[in-house]
This record gives C-alpha cells, structure tokens and sequence, in this order.
C-alpha cells in the first residue's frame, strides 16, 4: 500500500498506543509511555541543523542554508538566514508536564513527508458523549515541519469514536483551540500553553455545537444547499458534483447515522466521513490533508454553514 509515512530501511517511523493503525505499521507501546520514550520508538530522536550551501566552484550561496538531518545528512529543505528550527524533543517535551499531571497520555507520532513533518498526537482527558452513546474524545496534536514556510502548528482535535472522525471547528473563547508559530524566533512552549489556555474547556464548546446541531432537523433540500455551500459548488437541477455527492450518498449509512437521526449533527458528520474515509487516494494522504491540508479547513467551514443552517431550521 502506497503511504506518506517515512520508511527508514524497511521500518516505518511511527509509534502508536492502543489499536494497531490501518496500514498495520510502526511500533506499538503500552499505555502511559512518556513523550520521549514516544519519540524514539517512532525514530524520531534525530536534530536538524543549518548547514551552508556552496557551489560547485566553491563559491557559498549567499542567504540560503541546506536543513539536514544530523543522523543521515538527508537534506530536509532549504532555508533562509533567519529560519529557526525546532527540535524534535522539544516538541515532544511540550507534553511531559501535562502527561505528569495526568491530563494527557501520547497517543500516536511518526514522520510523514521523508523526515519533513513530524506529528505527536495526545489524549486530552475530556471526552464527552451525546445522544446517548455518541462519544467524542479530545486530543492535542503538535506537528512540527521541519520546511520552509510551513509553521509549527498546535492544536485541539477532537475525533468521534464510532466512526473515527476528525472533528474541527473554531471555537468562540478566549482560549484558543490553535496556535501557529512561524521560524523566524526561537519556540516558546509557555507562550503557546498560554494561547492555547490548555482549556479542557474548550471540549464543553464542542460539546455545545454538536447538541445544538443534533436538535434541529435537516431537509433534503437544505441538505444539498449545505452541501454546496461546503464544497464551493452550485447545485443545479438537484444535481450534486462528485465530493458533496459522496456525501449525500453516505447521510443515511456512515457509522454513527443512528445518532440524533436526521439531524444536522447527522449532515456534518456525512462531510466530515467522507473527508477523512473517501477523499484522497490513500488513508495517509487523507490524514496529512485533514491535519494539514485543505481537509481541515473544509471542515471548519462545514461546521459553520451547518450552524448557520440550524439556526434557520
């Protein structure tokens, strides 16, 4: 199976705790390992460092700098003067005082894209459940580009258990469900913790949302407005393009239809399906795009024109 996953002499750079992941690859561990016992089984106990770029005739290239990975010289991107890069450990180390204090234990962390982005992903203790058995558990992703022009990127990721959505949606307090810090300055962890609020708070807002949209009912018609709306596409004579047909197509039979039936709890959640299960040519490629692509930014939009369609309901 083709993946994004990096593959160093045979062994895929991942670390996970709990159900083995669908590509049947990387290192399981037990519950409750620390961060940096994460970062190593998942081979990611490497630093990167600026090195200078010189020509052939030994002339340095003014302004640009290769990023290597120290452990196998692999050229990672090209940089500039200013381009501060951010460690893996200190990634990783983001996570101890909250895995101490009991309000987080790792999950999942690998490498995608050839060593160019690494990911941790922790549970966050606050899970909630609606409609009697609908659970949504909460989790804290960190990734960490080791590119140019891409920021570290920090942020809460709820995932509804029954069918293994990624819930994304932009929530209207103080504390922040996100923070992005680009490379021009060293990586302040107490800076981010403060954006963030580190606010299981923020899970009762999603909480929120989804009984709110689980109370109101969705037409046929309004379901296919909705769904137009997310894709960017018009709907015309009833007729639906590819992606938001997909959609429609899955309303009655994704996993977790039985929850608030016929909802608009129900209508989100067939965008959010598809996007993380049939969009995209392989489950990794989906991943990277729900996480980093345009996959998350469909689903905040999706969430908002479901919430305005609600409140017309």
């Amino acid at each position: 199976m083709a993946h994004e996953l990096e593959m160093i002499n045979g062994e895929a750079q991942m670390a996970f705790v709990g159900e083995t992941p669908w590509h049947g690859l990387g290192v399981q561990l037990d519950e409750g390992v620390s961060p940096v016992e994460m970062m190593k089984a998942a081979g990611l106990d490497w630093s990167v460092e600026k090195r200078p770029m010189y020509l052939a005739d030994g002339a340095q290239v003014p302004k640009k700098h290769a990023l290597v990975r120290t452990t196998d010289n692999k050229v990672l991107d090209l940089v500039g003067n200013n381009w501060t890069p951010v460690q893996n450990k200190t990634a990783f180390e983001f996570f101890q005082e909250f895995c101490d204090a009991g309000q987080m234990t790792m999950h999942t962390a690998g490498s995608l894209l050839e060593g160019r982005r690494i990911w941790a992903l922790a549970k966050v203790a606050s899970d909630f459940t609606v409609f009697g058995d609908d659970r949504v558990e909460g989790y804290l992703l960190f990734s960490n580009p080791h590119m140019f022009g891409q920021c570290v990127d920090v942020r809460f990721t709820p995932i509804r258990v029954v069918c293994n959505n990624t819930l994304t949606m932009s929530l209207n307090s103080k504390a922040q469900n996100f923070a992005k810090v680009n490379h021009r300055g060293e990586f302040d962890p107490e800076a981010v913790k403060e954006i963030l609020g580190i606010a299981r708070d923020t899970m009762g807002e999603y909480k929120e949302v989804a009984e709110f949209l689980g109370s109101k009912q969705v037409s046929d018609q309004k379901f296919k407005e909705f769904l137009g709306k997310v894709f960017g596409e018009s709907v015309k004579d009833g007729k639906l393009r590819r992606n938001a047909q997909l959609a429609y197509d899955v309303f009655e039979t994704q996993p977790g239809a039985e929850f608030a039936r016929g909802s608009w709890w129900q209508a989100l959640n067939a965008v959010t399906y598809i996007t993380d299960h049939q969009i995209g040519r392989t489950n990794d490629a989906r991943l990277n795009n729900v996480w980093f692509g345009g996959g998350r930014k469909q689903k905040i939009n999706a969430v908002k024109e479901a919430v305005k369609f609600a409140e017309a309901a």
